[in-house]
């Protein structure tokens, strides 16, 4: 019942597809020079040929107008270029991980293939071990010369992220969780963007799927997977429109691919270790810190070319959970930045109205169109909104404080 992923360029040929005995459909990413230009999904009969007539015909239907945006875009390029390129700049590539050697090796392969045709003027990969249990993750970053290992004896993901910042050398800091893969234009995508945009506090990423062979994987897309479409979007501190922003900070992008000014994050004080602490609250952080450099009125540019592929949660169980950690992270998130930051808190006030509001309308659809699945995950989502809304970055907090005790 998987989705065969079909990556194809528009600007070339079109091959044949030929799905698999137990393939029902295929996932088409659809590029254009290189530049992935859409996304879409299409339900064929298990074991289906596709022509290349088919094929340019559903890419058509699907990414006509994304095309046409980008080679007009491509044509007026000229006209918007810099007058001068800002000085080279060094990258430091942050993976935090904890016994995930398998993934880990996999994405840190798919980096190395990249160093050598990096325009940073210098490229360091470093990967911090969050504690693992033995040897395995020192062991995958040793089989790729040059890159650093550093060990964060402190459980939890932003201890992590936090030794990352301390121990980076490179004045942009990128981070990437192990459970991606980065796509061949990844660099590129993200040294063009800084380029273009110097001045931002941070940049965020496409995220694409790395496999779709099981029915929660099928699902997370169908629902709209990390969708943030394949257009650059710049996201200033008050974006006209939408006024809970940038409360409302989860359109800006995913954790598991994102940039940032080093400098910026020392002067903010890094990651809050009181969110990503771990099993009661995976999640959250990323939040804080797209929020804070907001706030900091420095802008956060999202690329589409700056692509990583995901792999998405396997099983339903773990799909729902992850609707579970969306809801706590977000609320926790929510209740600490009310009090840190007064001059929002209507704003913040405002959001969660707003977003119980928001979850129990969509529900209700789910439950009148009798998509039950969908609305399994709306209320884990909705479960662990009123878990995080009630007291979970105070039980964060202290869990934080004794994971310090512990360590010291």
């Amino acid at each position: 019942m998987g989705y065969q992923i079909v990556d194809v360029d528009l600007s070339r040929p079109l091959p044949e597809v030929r799905l698999r005995p137990d393939q029902t459909g295929i996932g088409l990413l659809a590029r254009w020079h290189g530049r992935p230009v859409g996304f879409a999904m299409q339900a064929r009969p298990a074991g289906a040929t596709l022509s290349p007539a088919e094929l340019a015909a559903f890419a058509s239907q699907r990414f006509a107008l994304e095309l046409l945006r980008l080679r007009a875009e491509q044509a007026l390029a000229p006209r918007w270029q810099r007058a001068e390129p800002p000085a080279p700049v060094s990258l430091t590539v942050a993976i935090c991980t904890k016994d995930r050697a398998v993934r880990l090796r996999r994405l840190l392969a798919s980096l190395d293939a990249l160093r050598a045709g990096s325009r940073f003027a210098e490229l360091e990969i470093l990967v911090v071990d969050n504690a693992s249990v033995d040897a395995s993750t020192r062991e995958a970053v040793a089989a790729f010369p040059g890159m650093r290992y550093v060990h964060e004896a402190r459980t939890g993901l932003d201890f992590a992220r936090n030794a990352a910042l301390r121990a980076a050398r490179g004045r942009l800091l990128a981070f990437l969780d192990d459970d991606v893969v980065v796509d061949p234009h990844w660099l590129d995508g993200l040294h063009a963007v800084w380029s273009e945009c110097p001045d931002a506090g941070g940049y965020s990423g496409l995220v694409l799927p790395y496999r779709l062979d099981t029915r929660a994987q099928i699902a997370f897309e169908h629902f709209g997977g990390f969708g943030r479409g394949f257009a650059r979007i710049h996201h200033s501190p008050v974006k006209q429109g939408n006024r809970l922003f940038p409360v409302g900070v989860g359109v800006v992008g995913a954790g598991c691919n994102m940039c940032f000014d080093r400098e910026l994050l020392l002067r903010l004080g890094g990651f809050d270790e009181a969110l990503d602490t771990g099993a009661p609250l995976p999640g959250g952080g990323d939040l804080d810190i797209f929020y804070r450099v907001l706030r900091s009125g420095r802008r956060i540019v999202y690329e589409p070319r700056y692509a990583v592929f995901h792999e998405h949660r396997e099983t339903l169980p773990q799909l729902r959970r992850q609707y579970w950690t969306w809801g706590l992270g977000f609320m926790a998130f929510l209740v600490k930045s009310r009090r840190s930051d007064a001059a929002m808190s209507d704003k913040h006030t405002d959001m969660v109205r707003w977003w119980f509001a928001h979850q129990l309308h969509t529900l209700w659809g789910a439950v009148t169109h009798l998509h039950l699945q969908h609305a399994r995950f709306v209320l884990a989502e909705l479960r662990g909104g009123v878990q995080g809304l009630f007291g979970e970055y105070d039980r964060s907090l202290r869990r934080s404080q004794v994971i310090r005790e512990r360590a010291a």
